[in-house]
């Protein structure tokens, strides 16, 4: 019912920004949105996570302070800007959406589609 496809990634120096991008498309309503990571050999973690009207966003405690996730929701727009980058930042990045439910997910399990992922590599 909605397709996600996600830009922005790319290689960054330790200290700088990136700012990801994810367009979504087909029927949008009443979706709550979502950001996950993933490195080789480790399971799909949290970022950042909205409710479905976009009144609560939580984050990982391992970004909070440099990442922030924003949408326009008139352009079906996500976006997750992430500041003073780590090289433990280095993952590809997915965003993700889910339909029901009332609150915040932080838990990938719970949404329903998924970007196709954008690699960001930190350098130290």
């Amino acid at each position: 019912q909605v397709q996600l496809v996600e830009s922005g990634g790319g290689l960054v120096q330790a200290g700088g920004s990136l700012r990801l991008s994810c367009a979504a498309s087909g029927r949008t309503s009443r979706y709550a949105m979502g950001w996950f990571r993933q490195t080789p050999g480790k399971e799909r973690e949290f970022v950042a996570a909205a409710n479905w009207s976009d009144s609560i966003t939580i984050y990982a405690d391992s970004v909070k302070g440099r990442f922030t996730m924003s949408s326009d929701n008139a352009k079906n727009m996500l976006y997750l800007q992430m500041n003073s980058l780590k090289p433990e930042d280095t993952a590809v990045y997915y965003c993700a959406a889910r339909q029901g439910g009332h609150g915040t997910s932080s838990t990938p399990g719970e949404y329903n589609y998924w970007g196709q992922g954008t690699q960001v590599t930190v350098s130290s």
